[in-house]
Formats: structure tokens, sequence, C-alpha cells
């Protein structure tokens, strides 16, 4: 594929309804050294990401206030930590997030708001009607990436509906590999900004972003980016499925280097077509299949490089063999290893070390994870399958299934994923209390497959590790011989569990009492 020579004005999607406002004060804020001194800024939540934007800006010299719907004992002690460290004011509970506040009692001049929450909710609706500029943590952290005296490392960016965790940290392995100091940052746990103020030089941060991060940033330039795949999730957050492609394709924005689409996934192609990139910056796909020029993809077993490489029309670099991928080679596995391949040859990665890199990985818990194996049936907990587009993944690798399944459904479609794969089912345990959707799509396409509720009567439908034990009981009582129970909910865990490693924690030790009752 021919280079991407585009124009690279930052030109801001017009779907957001919070562009960059002008403002001479905050655009002349880009550097760590900038003039933050006095700066009035709101900063809303004071979670992971929101503790470490006040904390950064309190550092810098601005004065914050900061607010948060819980007040809770933990949001109290943090609250007492950024008081000590300098916070002009913090306010916890419901009526705090109703308008937005002043600060020092004069109008903010900016909000950093935490990524969850809605574009509509009423603070932030309140400082767009107030023509108040919205960052997002990614945001400020890009501005304030450069220092003096400190190494400026290059990011390469990471979204994507599904994979995103596991490719980011096989990125990082990747670049670490290939002797760069390197780290996983942003919604892979590790705040950017936490990063940022390490004292660690880092050469190149592996940044993963979700979409919520993506709409509130702007001026992001990175050196190579992806976007995994596209399909629907989090519909309800952005009011529509073109909203939440919109907000995706933010991600190739001002992409430098290389801008890497799935070959199997159109709409990430034409998001590379239609972004604004630097000048020179190459449009490079990915593909379980044989590569063309200009791709990464499989010949042979063996994951190929026919992309970073002069010869590329007559030639393929070999980076590694498929059965390096752990700890199942997926079809979704394969094109996350690509994927992060190419991110580390961008980043001038040999593709011997690339290699390296993927045997050096380890998965982490809670995505396609074999907890055990009990009278012949395997069980595999992939609770980060939080959408049906996930939960296809696994489904896709085993054979025959007894599927626990269900949760908050966040306004998607299971209709196509039980049609796909209503044959390999051997039986339904549900979970969750928002299933409706999908008990509609198994009595089309999967009528004869038995659906078991994981409750009785006695059951509190709220108590996640209650309802976790029954749904392996279950499964245990219908699973034979060859099985595989596979915990892929294709919905959100939230209804009843604190969030999905709740729910995936709950599953292994259910099934680690049950391994323990038939010993």
């Amino acid at each position: 594929m021919a280079d991407l020579e585009r124009r690279h004005l930052p030109v801001i999607p017009s779907h957001n309804a919070n562009p960059l406002l002008d403002d001479p004060r905050l655009e002349s804020l880009t550097s760590w050294d900038a003039d933050w001194g006095g700066l009035r800024v709101v900063v809303v939540g004071i979670g992971i990401s929101g503790f470490a934007a006040a904390d950064t800006l309190i550092e810098l010299g601005a004065r914050v206030v900061v607010v948060d719907g819980k007040d809770t004992e933990e949001t109290r002690a943090k609250a007492e930590t950024l008081k000590i460290v300098g916070a002009a004011e913090v306010l916890l509970g419901e009526q705090a997030m109703t308008s937005l506040p002043t600060v020092d009692g004069q109008p903010a001049e900016l909000v950093v708001t935490s990524p969850g929450l809605r574009p509509d909710q009423s603070l932030l609706a309140d400082a767009v009607a107030n023509k108040v500029q919205i960052w997002g943590d990614v945001e400020l952290a890009w501005r304030i990436r450069t220092r003096e005296g400190r190494k400026t490392a290059e990011w390469v960016c990471i979204t994507g509906t599904n994979g995103k965790t596991t490719t980011v940290q096989m990125t990082e392995a990747m670049l670490q590999a290939g002797d760069l100091k390197a780290i996983a940052v942003g919604n892979v746990g590790t705040p950017i900004l936490d990063a940022l103020r390490d004292p660690v030089d880092y050469d190149l941060l592996a940044v993963e972003l979700s979409s919520f991060q993506l709409h509130w940033q702007y001026s992001v330039s990175p050196l190579a980016a992806v976007c995994l795949n596209v399909a629907e999730d989090h519909v309800d957050w952005h009011g529509g499925f073109e909203e939440y492609v919109a907000d995706k394709s933010r991600i190739y924005e001002h992409c430098k280097v290389a801008a890497i689409f799935n070959v199997a996934d159109d709409r990430t192609l034409r998001m590379v077509e239609e972004a604004d990139v630097i000048e020179g910056c190459r449009a490079i796909g990915f593909t379980a299949g044989h590569p063309e020029p200009s791709m990464l993809g499989v010949v042979e077993d063996l994951l190929v490089d026919r992309a970073f490489l002069d010869d590329r029309r007559n030639q393929a670099l070999e980076l590694a063999a498929v059965t390096d991928i752990k700890p199942v080679p997926t079809v979704h596995g394969v094109a996350n290893a690509l994927a992060a391949a190419a991110l580390a040859r961008a980043a001038g990665v040999d593709a011997d070390k690339v290699g390296d890199g993927l045997r050096a990985f380890e998965p982490g818990a809670h995505r396609i994870q074999p907890v055990a194996k009990t009278n012949g049936v395997l069980w595999i907990n992939d609770t980060k399958a939080t959408n049906p587009h996930a939960a296809n993944a696994s489904l896709s690798a085993f054979e025959p299934v007894v599927w626990i399944a269900g949760g908050l459904s966040k306004g998607t479609d299971s209709h196509e994923l039980v049609a796909k794969h209503a044959g390999r089912l051997r039986a339904v345990v549900l979970i969750g209390t928002d299933n409706q959707n999908l008990l509609d799509a198994l009595e089309q396409s999967a009528p004869g497959v038995p659906v078991i509720p994981a409750a009785s009567p006695e059951t509190d439908v709220h108590d996640g590790d209650a309802v976790m034990a029954m749904a392996v009981q279950e499964a245990h009582r219908v699973a034979v011989d060859g099985d595989t129970v596979l915990l892929a909910p294709a919905a959100a865990s939230m209804d009843q569990f604190r969030d999905y490693v709740h729910r995936g924690e709950a599953f292994t030790a259910s099934v680690a009492d049950l391994v323990e009752r038939l010993s």
C-alpha cells in the first residue's frame, strides 16, 4: 500500500462537542516547563486517572478543585492525601457533580475529566455551555511529556473494541526485547501521568487508549498507532455506533511513521484513509492470512513482516512461529501478535527481537485463561470478553462448549454471535441481569440448546460470588468429557460484580472449590 501523504493540520472531528477552544493560555501549555502556575483547573473524578491528574497539576503549580460523585471511605482518604499535597478543595457526593464549581472563587479555566464520565454528564455539559475546555488525562499527559533535562519518550498507541490490553503488553515485551526502555501505560492500568513523572527516562510508551480516553484528546501525535478492530460496544456512552467509531478513529490523527490497520476489518482501513497524518506516514496492514506487500501476516505457520524491509515485494522477514503465541494461538491472538509486531517494527525493533519479545510475553489473567481440568472438562476464564465481539474470539477456539454468559449488554446485540456458534454449544448457563437480547438470540438461533439460569429463588441476583458458584455448579452438572466450560460473558459485569476482574476471580475460585470437592 502506498504511503499516506496528507496534510497534518490539527483538525478536530465534528462529533466532539468540546473541541479545542481559542485560548492563548491553554495553547501555550505544551511542556512540563510551560507556565502552569495559578491555572484554575477542575479535575472530575478521584479514581486512578483522576488522582494522577490532580497530583500532577498540583506539582505543576495549578490551582485544583477535585470533584467526585462518590463519598466513600476510599474517596475521602484520597481527598485527604490531595489536600495535604496542595489541592485547593475536594468536593465529594452527587451534589458536587451537578454543575461546574469555581476555583478560588473564580471561574475555572480548564476541566480535566476521568474517562468514564459521559460527555452529557451535568458538570461536563455545564463546562461546554460556559466554553470551558475539557481535556482527558491523555491530553494532559501529551502536553507535559517534554521536560527540560529529560528524554522525551515516543508513543505507540493501541485501541480497538477487543484485544487492547493483550496487544499493549505484547508490544511492551517486544520493545523491551529490542533493548528499549519501554512501559505499557494508559487503560492497561498504569496512568500515563505516573510514567511521565517516573525518574526513568523511557524511550517508548506503549499506550492503551479506550474510546472514552480518545474522545477527550486532541493533540497526541504517536510514532505509530493501531485500531485492532471495531464492533458494537459502549454505544450507550457514545450515543450511537458511528459516534463510537469516530472516537476510535482519533487514534490515527497526527500519526508520524505507521498507521496500522486490520485487513479483516474494513472500518480500520477507512479510519486510516481518512486520518490527518504527518506527511510520510505509511499505512501498514496486518492479517491472519497471507500478507501482501506493506503488511504483516502468516506464511506456513510463521508470523512474517512484508512491510518494514526494502524488498517487500519479493521477501518477507520471519518474526516468530504461530505456536509462540500464548496462551492459545487463536485467530484473534495471531492478529494481536501481528499488530504488536507492527508497532515494534515501526519503532525500529529488529525482526528477531520481535520474536524474542513474543516468546517472553506472559499473558495476564482473565483472557482465555485455562484454570483447571476436571474429568476431561477444560475450564476457561475469559471474563475480559465484555461484549459479543470479544466472546466470538474464545468461542471460536473451543468445541463443544458449555457457555457461561450474560451481564450488562451496554446496548450490544448478540444475535450474530449466537447464530455463528450455535452448533458448538452444549448448554448455556446464564449469569447477569440484562439478558433479554441474548435470550432472544438463543431462542432464534439455538432453540435446542438448554439455557440454565445460575440462580435459585434463594439466590441474591446481585451477589456475584453466589451467582458464579451456582453457575460453576450447573456447568459441572451438564459438562461431559471433551467439553470446555467457557466463561465468556459477552457483557459487562457491574450488575453483579465490582468489575470483570472480580467476575473472573469468582469463577476461578468456584472452579478451585469444585476441583477440591472432586479430589
